[in-house]
């Protein structure tokens, strides 16, 4: 088979020269019975190459319990089915506002800040997560008949760090396990990013979104030879919640990529198709510039205003695209045609949801066991990536009223006195002390925290969630806390729902937090969206497939529920909500 190399001017296979037109589209971010439609929409686009992470927690969400790494293996044999090369990042970190940067919580809350660096531990745990990957890859590369053309060395260094002694362990790792195809760095095109970021022998690329002559001339100064890329090509922006939809004009994109084609550079478009952060792994940043302010978290929504939009369509953005990637792929004839659009729901339906347990009565039957300690134990020491935690303590008494404060909250808390709802408050910047409300003693205090993602970006990376920095009353800290975690892999576990215990809608005194649920018949099941009108803040599961997170605040209004998760008659859905129930009738529509 022909060998991909790095020339002095561009990239070799064969001998021959080859421009990469790669667009990054990330195989769990689509659902797999959707990949082919995907991979067909980028090919129709011009593209000749696809790119994809590796999100580490996503397949290995507890020690030592692997989850389908062989979905990576599958999703390259897909894009070579289509006629694509395969650039593959497996970080161990990723960013990709993705949960944590795609590092296990149950790594960095255990190391912290040594995550990303040489310390033994972290390098122990990463080989053995190398040593996975690589049995999806090593097959796949392109001298043995697959797709796989490069492979890149962590992600962004030169945003984090600047342990050039972990830098060349990674690399030497990934040669040692088989990996023959070029190794790449990505950083921003900055004199401290590539210095920080780059590795000699391995082929430095640079991620921006504009600007292409002037940053190619600063990657040229750090290396004046070998080929031109831009990894990340960034051609629209992520979504938080709160905020505004990001959006990029189409035709100015289109100048901008032109300018990289131009430079005789090979181009990743990130995204060429963003897909969803299903199952509540959307990550989250931290505000101002040096990223340690309040918790921006990332909406369920990964559209990033690509090309192919998070429901599969052309965009206007598509069709100006492919105007360009035409004038350059060096192919002769037309463009392939774009493949058959997938099925849509046959027409709305309304799922009326007509019974619910209460949250508590929820985790008593799917959360994990109650832990009590002299402070409250993290996310992370229970064992919880994404969910609740249930924090109970007595303030003790008789004493008089005085205030009650949580240390270190992150994120946001529901809090009971003696049963009755005081209030929901946010941790902020998850450092501070945030008041609960005045409190006289003895009393019975229920803490129900949740995480809203972990950051993916930046110096807090790997920080813990829950209750990080105590509970104090008056200056003095209550000891002594329960907690018990339920993890949003809970929920869907087969069988989970039938222990639950259901009541009718509307009796006991629905209308707070808890687990809702309904039977909804479906006649051509296709792509779809839900909406909750009037609900507050939750995830949704449809047959159990989790389609992300819900939140009141905005923009996103409508969730996607992928058609392969929908079949033909009854469907089930539900709904945890964590503060109050809406509209018992949501609208399931086509999409759009």
């Amino acid at each position: 088979m022909a060998e991909f190399v790095v020339g002095d001017e561009g990239f070799e296979l064969g001998g021959r020269p080859v421009r990469l037109l790669s667009g990054a589209l990330h195989y769990f971010r689509v659902h797999e019975g959707l990949w082919a439609h995907r991979l067909g929409m980028l090919r129709a686009m011009g593209l000749n190459c696809v790119e994809t992470y590796v999100p580490w927690n996503w397949h290995e969400r507890r020690r030592g319990l692997l989850r389908d790494p062989q979905a990576l293996g599958r999703f390259l044999d897909a894009v070579g089915a289509a006629g694509l090369f395969a650039i593959v990042r497996p970080g161990p970190y990723i960013c990709a506002e993705w949960e944590n940067g795609g590092l296990p919580s149950w790594l960095t809350g255990e190391l912290g800040s040594r995550v990303r660096t040489r310390d033994e531990r972290f390098v122990r745990a990463v080989d053995g997560w190398l040593s996975v990957v690589a049995r999806e890859v090593v097959g796949r590369q392109v001298c043995r008949g697959g797709p796989v053309v490069l492979v890149q060395v962590e992600n962004e260094y030169g945003s984090y760090g600047s342990d050039q002694v972990y830098l060349r362990q990674l690399a030497e790792r990934w040669k040692s396990l088989g990996v023959t195809v070029p190794l790449v760095t990505s950083d921003g095109p900055e004199g401290h990013m590539l210095s920080g970021g780059s590795v000699p022998g391995v082929l430095a690329t640079v991620n921006f979104g504009s600007g292409a002559r002037g940053a190619f001339e600063v990657l040229r100064r750090y290396r004046p030879r070998g080929p031109l890329m831009c990894m990340e090509w960034w051609c629209g922006w992520f979504t938080h919640w709160g905020g505004e939809v990001a959006a990029r004009e189409p035709e100015q994109a289109a100048r901008a990529l032109g300018e990289v084609l131009e430079c005789g550079a090979s181009v990743n478009i990130y995204m060429a198709h963003g897909g969803t952060n299903f199952g509540g792994w959307a990550g989250a940043n931290r505000s101002g510039e040096d990223h340690r302010g309040v918790l921006r978290p990332t909406v369920t929504s990964y559209d990033y205003d690509s090309p192919v939009d998070e429901y599969g369509r052309p965009t206007r953005k598509f069709w100006a695209f492919r105007e360009v990637l035409a004038r350059f792929r060096g192919v002769p004839g037309p463009l392939p045609s774009l493949p058959p659009a997938p099925p849509v729901l046959g027409g709305g339906v309304v799922v009326r949801l007509v019974e619910w347990a209460l949250l508590g009565e929820v985790v008593e039957v799917l959360g994990d066991d109650e832990c009590e300690g002299a402070v409250p134990a993290t996310f992370e020491e229970l064992g919880v990536d994404r969910g609740v935690v249930r924090y109970c303590f007595t303030v003790p008494g008789p004493r008089q009223g005085c205030a009650l404060v949580v240390a270190g909250l992150r994120d946001v808390a529901t809090v009971y006195v003696d049963g009755v709802r005081t209030g929901v408050v946010d941790g902020g910047d998850g450092v501070g002390v945030v008041p609960l409300g005045e409190v006289a003693g003895p009393a019975s205090v229920e803490l129900w925290v949740e995480s809203l993602g972990r950051v993916n970006y930046g110096p807090r990376l790997g920080e813990s969630k829950g209750i990080t920095g105590g509970v104090l009353h008056e200056r003095q800290y209550v000891h002594g806390v329960r907690a018990r975690g339920l993890r949003l892999d809970a929920v869907e576990e087969p069988g989970a729902a039938a222990g639950v215990p259901w009541r009718a809608w509307g009796a006991g005194g629905a209308g707070g937090p808890g687990l809702y649920r309904g039977v909804f018949e479906v006649v051509g099941a296709g792509c779809a969206s839900v909406e909750l009108p009037g609900w507050v803040r939750g995830f949704v599961w449809v047959n159990g497939f989790c389609v992300g997170r819900y939140w009141d605040r905005g923009p996103q209004r409508a969730l996607y529920v992928p058609g392969p998760v929908l079949r033909e008659g009854a469907n089930e859905l539900m709904v945890l909500e964590f503060e109050r129930p809406g509209d018992p009738a949501l609208p399931v529509g086509a999409v759009g």
